[in-house]
């Protein structure tokens, strides 16, 4: 008996308590909209976000205020954050080091550095000049006004409050969140 209840604990307590391996993030800039996706069917969409001043595409260096285009994970999860929550994507990928590193924009070594950690599934460096810090966070005490006025961070995606509590619940480090 005491088994039985056991395995009703244990396996209540996992499907509560961690999201889904499978589901996965498509960030759509041009429609302000991030879909909740697992394979191709679209679970639910988080609307009216907002991105960065710069608009997306190909960041160039840090400060540009652009939301970059690519594939990334969540590489960790700011649960104290002064945006609320803060899920820090793996920003820059491979591909941006590589393509930063034809144009002289990064050294070999920054290059190596980048390459390496994503080998290896860490956190590329932060502090490159092609930035860093780039994720998808709430409000905060910002103003919700603003948020749905225009585009207003440094090169994040964000969400209201409401949406990224609701959006944790769905995600974790490691999730696959594809911008374009």
């Amino acid at each position: 008996m005491l088994r039985i209840y056991l395995l009703l604990c244990c396996s209540f307590f996992s499907f509560a308590a961690f999201a889904d391996s499978d589901v996965w993030l498509l960030v759509d800039t041009a429609a302000r909209k991030i879909e909740v996706k697992k394979g191709q069917l679209t679970l639910e969409t988080l609307g009216e976000i907002a991105i960065g001043r710069g608009g997306a595409g190909q960041k160039t260096h840090r400060g540009d205020n652009i939301t970059p285009f690519g594939n990334y994970r969540i590489g960790w999860i700011g649960e104290s954050s002064s945006f609320r929550k803060f899920f820090g994507l793996t920003y820059p990928s491979a591909e941006d080091a590589e393509k930063a590193f034809r144009k002289g924009i990064i050294d070999r070594l920054t290059y190596d550095r980048i390459v390496t950690a994503h080998q290896f599934n860490q956190i590329p460096p932060q502090n490159t000049p092609l930035g860093g810090q780039i994720g998808i966070h709430g409000l905060g005490n910002a103003d919700i006004r603003i948020h749905q006025t225009f585009d207003w961070t440094h090169g994040c995606i964000a969400l209201t409050n409401t949406q990224i509590d609701h959006l944790s619940q769905l995600v974790d480090a490691g999730t696959v969140v594809k911008i374009k």
